[in-house]
């Protein structure tokens, strides 16, 4: 059976954000969802880790990322139904939790903020205190 153009799974990339360092996609969208692969924050042009020790700048460029992949895949913030964020520390979700507040609000103009889950992990790098991804409806 064929699939109808607006369900074929396609690969998102962008140079705006990191390219993946294992066997992952930046981003997927099939029909009218998309979801952006966990983002740490690296800058998308080295993919050098930035901000350490910071949770709150690292939050920010995490997000920068994350909406570069919805961007991509002709999505923003706005449309963003769920994000993921995972932190290495108990102690830094509360400046997660205001930069995070700060450009979701600016970014979500309906003023119907995603809903989010928070998870406490260790994460694939040392220098990464948070990683979040997203899940949108386009």
């Amino acid at each position: 059976m064929d699939e109808r153009p607006q369900e074929r799974k396609t690969r998102l990339t962008t140079d705006q954000a990191p390219a993946p360092a294992w066997n992952f996609s930046q981003g997927v969208r099939k029909g009218p969802l998309l979801q952006v692969s966990g983002q740490g924050p690296q800058d998308p042009a080295t993919g050098a880790y930035l901000y350490p020790g910071d949770v709150r700048e690292q939050t920010l460029r995490t997000l920068r990322n994350v909406r570069a992949i919805l961007n991509a895949g002709g999505a923003d913030v706005e449309d963003v139904l769920m994000f993921r964020v995972y932190l290495t520390r108990r102690a830094d979700f509360a400046a997660m939790n205001d930069a995070y507040g700060a450009f979701v609000g600016e970014h979500c103009p309906s003023g119907v903020l995603p809903c989010r889950t928070t998870v406490f992990v260790e994460l694939p790098n040392e220098a990464m205190l948070v990683e979040i991804d997203a899940l949108a409806a386009v």
